[in-house]
């Protein structure tokens, strides 16, 4: 045979050969992945765990949540009003005080030395205006007898008025004087808590200067300042016109309550740059725990639905045909229900529709539900975020 035939010879033989074997293994993949889709279509899945909760009726109360920071019911910055040395500090650090309480002492004795000058010159004054009233009443007597000039009565008269302002000018200057001398003793304005000082014996201050002497907080009651997106400022508002608003306050983590109190008021208008409306609450804080520039979770309670059906929120699925949630069966198979929800508070959603007191659903691991699929039910527990209410 000529080799040129022979090497096409070849090539189609191995081509065949190749084209034979593929085609033998892609029909054995193809049979062995029908008898494994056959294999699972004849095992059903293996029932899904999930939590389940019973449906039923209670209180629930309406809210909303943001976030604020506390701050103190009255702060002042003390600073001195006169110039002088620190002699005393009257107070400790971080020291609970009364108003009116002493808290630093300057060095008095400038001042009281005007308040004595200013005494001495009061003094002088009324002993000239003594001896001219004296003068006035001689000039008096002599002119009744025609012995004297009405320009000379008419002269002591003026000089007793002059002095009679000076001594109004005198009282004045001991004022003064008075109240400087006051000034060298710092009392504490309001009732609170005292913070860290920024003097100490033998400084030097002055009066007007930039730098505070100290901080009086007052944080009993305490004030907190909160943010709400301000389509919830109607419901407030709302809620203001029928008596006090009920607000709890809670930590950063939302897990441990600080304090209750009552929105005391509402900012006057809306932040444009970020939708929120500020307000502002008023607590008691008698357990201390809460601090000044302290970052806190609030909620607002605006009111109580009495006996309403509710399921907690994490329950509810958003479909394409609206909310539902996933029905325990009694043959423990799951049913998609659709409910309405008419309102929501916490962890809790309120329905209106699709559900009867005492059925089942599903809380936790709807996610890898399908309509008529077993399952086994573990009882959920009853956490979920949002401010405390205990």
């Amino acid at each position: 045979m000529h080799p040129r035939i022979l090497r096409v010879f070849l090539v189609v033989a191995v081509t065949a050969i190749v084209g034979a074997s593929a085609y033998g293994g892609w029909r054995w993949l193809q049979a062995r992945a029908a008898a494994t889709a056959q294999a699972g279509a004849a095992q059903p899945l293996p029932p899904a765990r999930v939590s389940v909760h019973a449906v039923g009726r209670m209180d629930i109360p309406i809210s909303v949540e943001g976030i604020g920071t506390v701050q103190g019911f009255n702060t002042v910055t003390v600073r001195s009003r006169v110039d002088g040395a620190i002699q005393e500090v009257a107070f400790r650090e971080g020291q609970t005080v009364k108003t009116g309480d002493v808290l630093l002492r300057i060095d008095p004795r400038p001042y009281r030395a005007a308040l004595d000058q200013a005494k001495a010159k009061l003094a002088q004054d009324q002993a000239q205006l003594a001896n001219v009233r004296l003068d006035l009443a001689r000039a008096e007597q002599l002119l009744a007898r025609g012995a004297a000039s009405r320009q000379q009565g008419d002269t002591l008269q003026a000089q007793v008025n002059v002095l009679l302002s000076q001594l109004e000018a005198d009282r004045a200057m001991i004022e003064a004087a008075q109240t400087q001398l006051d000034y060298t003793t710092i009392r504490s304005p309001i009732e609170g808590r005292v913070g860290l000082r920024n003097v100490d014996i033998g400084n030097l201050v002055s009066a007007g200067a930039a730098t505070a002497l100290l901080v009086v907080t007052q944080v009993q009651p305490i004030a907190v300042v909160f943010t709400l997106p301000e389509i919830s400022l109607p419901a407030v508002s709302e809620a203001m016109t029928r008596g006090p608003v009920a607000v709890a306050v809670a930590g950063r983590d939302a897990r441990v309550l600080l304090g209750r109190g009552t929105v005391d008021s509402i900012d006057n208008q809306v932040d444009p740059n970020t939708g929120t409306i500020r307000l502002k609450s008023i607590l008691p804080n008698s357990d201390m725990k809460l601090w000044p520039g302290q970052f806190v979770n609030v909620r607002v309670e605006l009111e109580v639905l009495h006996d309403r059906l509710a399921v907690p929120a994490a329950a509810v699925q958003r479909g394409p045909n609206g909310d539902f949630v996933y029905v325990v069966r009694a043959d423990r198979t799951v049913e998609a229900r659709p409910i309405q929800v008419s309102g929501q508070s916490d962890n809790m959603a309120v329905v209106g529709q699709g559900l009867q007191p005492g059925e089942s659903i599903v809380v936790d691991g709807a996610f890898k539900l399908r309509p008529g699929m077993n399952v086994v039910p573990i009882r959920a527990r009853s956490t979920g975020p949002g401010v405390p209410r205990s």
